[in-house]
């Protein structure tokens, strides 16, 4: 018998991990996968990573918010759109604890990874095994797209991040797909189901006959405690980071709010400060 926790865009949120993680103990977890979009954009940065590397974590996939803080550290971001600088910004935050050289190693994790367990052959992915971003994985994608996840190289079970929601479905030959949903930032677009902020995670149990459960588990956390946290670290964009976690509202292409909030709370002389020295 082996349990695995899949643990998906944290983004960040360290008194949400620390809860799932807890939980996670209780359930007598042997490993944890690693699925993507670890750091950024909340206070989890040293200590997010050493609590991480406490773990038998046996498999780690590439997100896009690694390859965003990546590019934003490689000076790839254009300093003209207000997202861009958001990033800039998040990462200069990150880059405060965790050294470039831990940035650029991140970039060695595989786009998807493979697994067999129990006779069973499981595909690991942030998104799609060649495209970590993008939306072609919500609920309403097509089916050619989550049959993706189980073709070339076939696979009998599927897991994969990014979407932020908690996920079951089946490729168009039967193959199972499952999503974990987000830990630190959980979304849905039907407000009834956004009053349910908590944690979201996912174990799967497999025994000597194949795979024996799949638990969807929804944790409580003190979002009081990590918004706290947040001001006592100066994070950068504060509001954004309390509407995603209070509101389930996601701001990180509201060009016009980034752009406002820039400006108010001065990260603009913060960016172009870093810009030059950074970068000289």
């Amino acid at each position: 018998m082996t349990k695995i926790a899949l643990l998906s865009d944290i983004h960040g949120n360290m008194t949400a991990l620390e809860a799932v993680l807890a939980d996670s103990q209780r359930a007598k977890v042997d490993e944890y996968w690693l699925l993507g979009d670890t750091l950024m954009p909340g206070t989890g940065r040293r200590a997010l990573l050493d609590l991480l590397e406490e773990l038998p974590i046996t498999v780690k996939v590439l997100g896009n918010w690694e390859d965003s803080m990546w590019r934003a550290m490689k000076g790839m971001l254009d300093p003209k759109r207000s997202s861009h600088r958001y990033l800039m910004r998040q990462c200069q935050y990150i880059l405060e604890e965790i050294n470039p050289q831990e940035i650029e190693a991140m970039q060695e994790m595989p786009m998807q990874v493979h697994r067999e367990m129990s006779g069973l052959k499981i595909g690991i992915t942030h998104h799609l095994p060649d495209k970590n971003w993008g939306r072609e994985l919500i609920h309403i994608g097509e089916q050619k797209d989550f049959d993706r996840l189980v073709t070339n190289p076939a696979c009998d079970i599927a897991v994969y991040g990014h979407i932020h929601q908690q996920f079951f479905r089946y490729g168009s030959g039967g193959e199972l797909i499952l999503n974990p949903g987000s830990i630190g930032q959980p979304f849905f677009l039907e407000k009834n189901l956004r009053k349910d902020l908590r944690a979201m995670y996912a174990i799967l149990e497999l025994d000597e006959v194949g795979l024996k459960d799949v638990d969807f588990r929804r944790v409580d956390y003190d979002v009081a405690r990590e918004l706290q946290l947040a001001k006592d670290l100066h994070l950068p964009y504060y509001q954004v980071y309390y509407e995603s976690l209070v509101n389930g509202i996601h701001h990180t292409h509201n060009h016009e709010l980034l752009h406002e909030i820039e400006h108010r709370e001065g990260h603009d002389l913060e960016i172009d400060a870093w810009l030059q020295t950074f970068f000289s």
